[in-house]
């Protein structure tokens, strides 16, 4: 059971990284941020497509990675 959830949680981690690394930069630089912040920020939402599959894995990653870490430390120690 330990090694069961030990490779899942390899493979959780594994997807987390990828999914993190595959991501385009939110950030133009300072320039950006000076001139084109309150666009990024409000304007110009990328909803669908590649951008929006790579969150939700990212997310699912993440969810899955916390619960099978907490569930690991508490089963196992």
């Amino acid at each position: 059971m330990k090694i069961f959830l030990m490779v899942l949680l390899a493979i959780a981690s594994l997807i987390l990284i990828a999914s993190v690394l595959l991501q385009s930069g939110n950030s133009a630089g300072l320039s950006g941020s000076i001139a084109g912040g309150a666009e990024q920020l409000f304007g110009k939402k990328k909803s669908k497509g590649y951008e929006a599959i790579l969150a939700k894995v990212t997310a699912i990653g993440a969810v899955l990675f916390i619960v099978l870490s907490l569930v690991i430390v508490t089963l196992f120690n």
